[in-house]
C-alpha cells in the first residue's frame, strides 16, 4: 500500500533551502502560516496541486508518495 509522505514534502522543501514563504508563494497561497498547514497535514494536499508542488520541489509527483508495508500477526 502507498501513502502520502508528508515528511518527503517537507524535507526536501528543506534540502532546496525554500522557506515555508517561498513553498507559499510559489503554491499561490495566502502566506507561510497556510502552506505550513498543508506540510502539517491539517489540510490534504488536492490532487491537482501535486505537479505545481513537483514542479516547485524539483522532483516527481511518484515521490510524495512511499511504500507502507503493513505487519501481519503470526
Amino acid at each position: 500500500m502507498k501513502v502520502f509522505s508528508l515528511d518527503f514534502i517537507k524535507q526536501r522543501r528543506q534540502e532546496l533551502n525554500m522557506t515555508l514563504q517561498e513553498a507559499a508563494n510559489a503554491m499561490e497561497m495566502k502566506n507561510a502560516s497556510t502552506y505550513l498547514k498543508y506540510e502539517n497535514g491539517v489540510y490534504a494536499f488536492k490532487a491537482e496541486q501535486l505537479p505545481l508542488l513537483a514542479s516547485i520541489l524539483k522532483c516527481r509527483e511518484e515521490n510524495f508518495f512511499e511504500q507502507k508495508i503493513s505487519k501481519t500477526a503470526i
